[in-house]
């Protein structure tokens, strides 16, 4: 269901969402991205760089971050900007459970031609994975 411009105002909080980065997923999101570094799927070469374990894509959590407004959104069209800057790592267990990314926004200002910008909140496991996470969406 799209979001409808009179209904939002800057201080609206778009309610959090929870998405899963398993072992499976990164190894799926490398085949379609092509990036292939062992440092995604490979635990002991990755603790041999000093890294905790495998970690998600930089791009894979950016995604979740893009999957996120786009839901809130309800289409995917409707986001005409977005961008994030990278602050921690998303360590990945190799179990059934994998690592949860945490969503949230706010809407920060409303702008012409229906937009509205959109501050991203991303966590994993407590940490601010996602600084800067902005996105500018065009509603109905």
């Amino acid at each position: 269901m799209a979001v409808n411009y009179a209904d939002v105002e800057p201080g609206t909080e778009i309610p959090q969402k929870s998405y899963r980065a398993t072992r499976l997923d990164l190894v799926k999101y490398a085949g379609a991205s092509g990036d292939f570094n062992v440092i995604h799927w490979n635990e002991r070469l990755a603790r041999a760089v000093g890294l905790p374990g495998v970690i998600a894509h930089g791009m894979y959590t950016m995604a979740q971050a893009g999957r996120f407004i786009s839901e809130w959104a309800g289409d995917p069209g409707a986001v005409a900007e977005f961008g994030v800057r990278f602050s921690a790592m998303v360590p990945v267990p190799d179990d059934d459970q994998g690592a949860t990314i945490e969503l949230s926004g706010k809407v920060v200002e409303k702008l012409e031609d229906n937009k509205v910008a959109v501050d991203m909140t991303a966590r994993a496991d407590g940490n601010k994975v996602l600084t800067r996470a902005r996105a500018v969406v065009r509603l109905q």
